[in-house]
């Protein structure tokens, strides 16, 4: 069982987790996960379903959430670079509406572990990226709603440098923001 390494978010229940990865001549190998491992870093979810999305730089998705069938999250990136996020929509927490962001890349092998009750989104900065996340509910469809990506009342700090040109989809880019979520 590969060593992990856990770090905490100033937003409670964020983690990252960076791999112990061993390489030589040949490449590299890491465990991507294993329940006993990530049990004993305080990450005991069982995991019913994984994806995984690709996009070109400026692909930006989110920021989503699901209703009823809230999913923790665990996502890493296996090509490319994206700059990943969450915001905390947990009702009665401190930390509501508050977000964390954390560049996922092949090179660095970090995951981010996003609970239950965040909206999540991430843009794609290098020129193509593959990422892949697991979930602990399954898809379902019409159970999804989000929030502004550029809303100011949360101030995501987007690293979107000067010429970049986001491509985002209709819906993406029509969520309100974390006023009109509060008062849903």
């Amino acid at each position: 069982m590969g060593e992990i390494k856990v770090e905490t978010c100033e937003i409670e229940g964020l983690k990252i987790i960076t791999p112990s990865v061993f390489g030589d001549a040949r490449g590299y190998f890491y465990e991507s996960y294993h329940y006993e491992a990530y049990k004993a870093a305080g990450i005991p979810q069982v995991f019913v379903q994984d994806n995984q999305s690709s996009g070109t730089k400026g692909v930006l998705r989110g920021l989503h959430f699901q209703k009823q069938y809230a999913q923790d999250k665990l996502v890493r990136v296996i090509r490319g670079q994206v700059f990943d996020v969450a915001v905390d929509l947990r009702e009665g927490s401190s930390t509501f509406g508050k977000w964390h962001g954390e560049i996922l890349s092949e090179e660095n092998k970090k995951q981010f572990f996003v609970p239950k009750h965040f909206a999540h989104g991430y843009l794609v900065l290098s020129d193509y990226a593959e990422f892949c996340y697991k979930c602990t509910d399954f898809y379902h469809p019409g159970d999804e709603g989000g929030i502004a990506y550029d809303d100011p009342a949360i101030g995501i700090e987007w690293p979107i440098p000067e010429g970049m040109e986001l491509i985002m989809i209709d819906r993406d880019k029509n969520w309100s923001g974390l006023d009109q979520f509060r008062n849903a």
